[in-house]
């Protein structure tokens, strides 16, 4: 592994390599045409970044490692066999000197120890494999936000630009006023400082669509240079909310549904099975030793049987610490499911307000573009200045970009309940469960 190809080889990364374009239209739904897209969606941008982002890599890697440990736990002991040469030098005439002996070693384990070893590396295996479940959709948790981001940005920058053109026209309007006499030199400079502070607004959001591009390119596992060249979609990439699923649906998908709570279980149950294990070690495991000697002309056969005595030591020691493992592993498991339905209860709040602030958006909207057609009866009836409809465009566009950005913020919140469900909205359906998952143990079991 050498540190300059592995770096060269992520510069040289890039969405239009063969491989990758392959895997793009091999997993697309619905299917692409021929070559590289024109347009590219979250949906497709997802896809890339399933192919791109190292933390994909990692996980899978993990899952490799704790399959890896399901064959080793399913192994069993070998037996062993010990050859020991031996000659008599003071062998009486005629009598053969040599005296070889072989010896065997056969382990037998007791109280079930292999089944527990496999039970617990059959749920860490399963506990890994959620990880990947949990890291790609972390990974486009990332994406999204990424790219919602810069959709924000670009939005703004298009709003506020007609904002700037309707501000010089107003300025202008307003110089031409003062040099009639027919304002003061104070609206000139308030005009003017509205022009300017929305210039800056301008520029600003021309500084986070930068940033947030750099960020879809991070979010992908991309460099930034991979999307110099490619349009990415202005559309908001959240899917609106699914009709009909109740509080309660939401809640029971939360707990039982995401990948991170189902791995923190098995692992639970892993913990659980290493505790049994402990408690099985205390029982002996036995060991069969048949052996053969060839004493001087004379066969003999020996058949020993070995086990341990366990007086001083009954392995309480370990069992201490796998009862502490899982009850750590229980209190993760219930923090974990704690910190679920917090993060549900804050998205659907914060989604319930953001949809409440973008109606009331909305009506402000309604309630502006009947004024604007107003303003425009009255200029083309004569009693009203060419002006107030400039600024009564402004003032639209003032609360455009408010409801732009009440919808982004609905997007937000959306996202954020996505998250927390661990699930796209648009597929979430009330949940129904076949059979409970199995109770947090607070009691080992004897073998």
């Amino acid at each position: 592994m050498v540190p300059a190809q592995l770096a060269a080889e992520l510069d040289a990364r890039s969405l239009s390599e063969s491989a990758f374009q392959c895997f793009l239209h091999t997993n697309s739904t619905p299917p692409l045409p021929a070559g590289p897209p024109a347009v590219w969606n979250f949906e497709l941008l997802t896809v890339a970044a399933m192919y791109f982002h190292p933390s994909l890599e990692v996980a899978r890697a993990d899952w490799a490692v704790a399959q890896g440990g399901d064959r080793t736990a399913a192994a069993r002991l070998n037996p062993t066999v010990s050859a020991i040469p031996g000659y008599n030098f003071s062998a009486a005439n005629g009598a053969s000197p040599w005296i070889p002996a072989l010896s065997f070693d056969l382990p037998i384990e007791l109280a079930g120890k292999r089944a527990y070893r496999r039970e617990q590396a059959r749920q860490l295996t399963e506990a890994a494999r959620l990880n990947i479940a949990t890291t790609a959709w972390q990974v486009r948790a990332g994406l999204r936000g990424a790219l919602l981001d810069f959709v924000a940005a670009h939005g703004r920058e298009g709003r506020l630009r007609g904002q700037l053109a309707l501000q010089e026209r107003i300025v202008r309007s307003v110089e031409q006023r003062l040099q009639a006499g027919a304002v003061a030199r104070t609206d000139l400079a308030t005009a003017q400082l509205a022009r300017d502070k929305t210039r800056l607004d301008w520029l600003e959001s021309q500084r986070l669509g930068r940033e947030a591009r750099a960020r879809v390119a991070e979010a992908i596992g991309l460099p930034v240079a991979a999307l110099k060249d490619i349009e990415i979609s202005a559309e908001l990439p959240t899917p609106t909310a699914a009709d009909g699923i109740t509080a309660a649906a939401a809640r029971e998908q939360a707990l039982i549904g995401r990948a991170d709570v189902l791995a923190a279980l098995a692992n639970y149950q892993a913990s659980q099975a290493a505790l049994q294990l402990e408690i099985a070690k205390q029982y002996p495991d036995l060991h069969l030793g048949p052996g053969y000697q060839f004493d001087q002309g004379d066969h003999k056969f020996t058949f020993g049987l070995t086990a341990e005595l366990p007086l001083l030591n009954q392995n309480q020691g370990p069992i201490a610490e796998a009862r502490a493992r899982r009850e750590a592993a229980a209190a993760r498991f219930k923090a974990l499911q704690a910190r679920v339905l917090a993060e549900l209860d804050h998205a659907r709040t914060a989604q319930e307000a953001a949809a409440a602030q973008l109606a009331a958006l909305e009506a402000v909207a309604a309630s502006q573009q009947k004024q604007s057609e107003g303003v425009l009866g009255q200029i083309q009836a004569g009693a009203a200045d060419p002006l107030d409809r400039v600024t009564a465009e402004l003032e639209a566009g003032v609360t455009e970009l408010a409801r732009w950005d009440g919808q982004v913020r609905l997007q937000q919140a959306r996202g954020a309940l996505e998250d927390a469900l661990q699930r796209p909205l648009a597929s979430l359906a009330p949940v129904r469960i076949e059979s409970p998952p199995p109770a947090l143990q607070s009691k080992e079991q004897k073998p």
